[in-house]
């Protein structure tokens, strides 16, 4: 007979830590937060896949994308994991350290990593890669992460970001890569790039620069800050041509009459996702 408290146990396992989570801090660094939506079946013992959801500046999208992507999570077998990287963390006010990867004594895709060591652990999961989407901010954190670790990366799906870091070995990061060995002990991997399927989504009518015009002094800028182009678009269609020249498989959707908005870009995303983890599966056959 199933005891009391095991019941209890059980019953807030479903609660807390099955379907829409509940929010946690990180065990290796309890600044940065993060919530789920891990599918039911996986309190049965079953494997599922990962996408990692990252917020743009606002940070609502934390809970949005975990909500938006539930469904998708649910019939496609694959876990959800929105990681909150709070403004401000070194009580600056500062709105977008996370977007570069480096902030003072942080490193954003050091935290990722240590979130999902956790709860591969948590779940019994083997989520050594993953897939990636941000969309604006988020947008900026998947693309470079992608550049830093395309090993880790099942797909990569890069919506909107507001500034571009180019593969280009004449410039200094965040505008190129040349000193990726000396800022992060990291040398850029063409050959694992090429093995990552690659969506960049924005819309036709995401034109306003006043967010992403980097202007001398402020905090991002350096020279060639504003080089990749002045909207959205154009920056991520220079960031497109940079991938494809490195040997980067890349999906771009241009969609018409939309603007800056998160939530008209999931279906197509939901889309490429779905694809690239039938093509995933498929291979491991």
């Amino acid at each position: 007979m199933t005891s009391i408290a095991t019941g209890f146990a059980d019953r807030g396992r479903a609660t807390y830590d099955l379907g829409a989570t509940a929010i946690f801090a990180s065990k290796s660094d309890p600044r940065f937060h993060y919530c789920l939506y891990v599918p039911p079946a996986v309190g049965e013992g079953a494997k599922v896949d990962l996408l990692v959801a990252v917020h743009g500046t606002g940070r609502t999208s934390f809970l949005g994308f975990r909500d938006a992507f539930a469904e998708f999570g649910r019939w496609n077998e694959c876990a959800i994991l929105c990681p909150l990287f709070p403004i401000g963390v070194l009580g600056d006010d500062a709105r977008s350290g996370y977007k570069y990867m480096i902030e003072g004594d942080i490193r954003y895709d050091q935290v990722l990593l240590a979130i999902i060591e956790e709860v591969s652990a948590k779940y019994r999961q083997d989520w050594t890669r993953f897939a990636m989407f941000g969309f604006s901010g988020g947008g900026h954190f998947t693309h470079r992460f992608a550049i830093l670790h395309p090993d880790r990366l099942w797909a990569a799906s890069i919506g909107a970001p507001g500034s571009v870091t180019l593969l280009d070995p004449a410039r200094d990061w965040w505008v190129g890569i040349r000193d990726l060995p000396e800022k992060f002990g990291i040398t850029f991997d063409a050959a694992a790039l090429a093995k990552v399927p690659v969506q960049m989504i924005v819309g036709d009518a995401d034109l306003e620069t006043w967010e992403i015009t980097h202007v001398q002094g402020s905090t991002h800028w350096m020279p060639g800050a504003n080089d990749a182009g002045q909207t959205r678009p154009e920056r991520l269609r220079t960031l497109c041509r940079s991938f494809e020249q490195a040997g980067a498989r890349v999906r771009f959707d241009l969609l018409p009459g939309v603007a800056h908005e998160r939530d008209a870009v999931l279906d197509p995303v939901k889309d490429f996702l779905a694809q690239a983890l039938k093509e995933r599966r498929n291979a491991s056959r």
